[in-house]
């Protein structure tokens, strides 16, 4: 299981602004320049984001991307669902139906706890975490 370059470009993203402070914005190309992230792939990303409400956006000469909560407030699960969806290791963890063994399944707790303790942890990690180191 690996989570889609989208979404690390996302997290990449978040944090880069997280970084600036409270309030402050930055522009998109200077994002893209500093965390090395293709321009039209960023912006795509930016968008996804921003209907997420984790982001706000504004043009003009004063515009930019700034974050739409605190940092605290913002967690590597918002970040990675966003652009990604729902976390799902294995489909029979969301659909009990989708196991042919059914409750039978000597996999299935395994897959359901794994993901669980999976989305407890990026549910835990906020970005104010992140923005403290350097």
């Amino acid at each position: 299981m690996q989570i889609t370059r989208q979404a690390d470009y996302a997290i990449r993203a978040v944090l880069y602004i997280s970084k600036l402070g409270q309030n402050q914005r930055a522009a998109t190309s200077h994002i893209a320049q500093e965390q090395h992230i293709p321009p039209s792939f960023l912006a795509k990303i930016i968008s996804q984001l921003s209907i997420a409400g984790l982001l706000q956006t504004s043009r003009g000469a004063r515009g930019g991307v700034m974050l739409a909560k605190s940092p605290e407030e913002i967690t590597l699960l918002d970040v990675v669902e966003s652009i990604d969806g729902p976390i799902a290791l294995n489909e029979c963890v969301t659909d009990d139906n989708a196991c042919s063994f059914g409750e039978d399944c000597p996999l299935r707790p395994i897959w359901c706890d794994a993901q669980e303790d999976l989305v407890n942890r990026l549910r835990a990690t906020n970005f104010s975490q992140f923005a403290a180191m350097n």
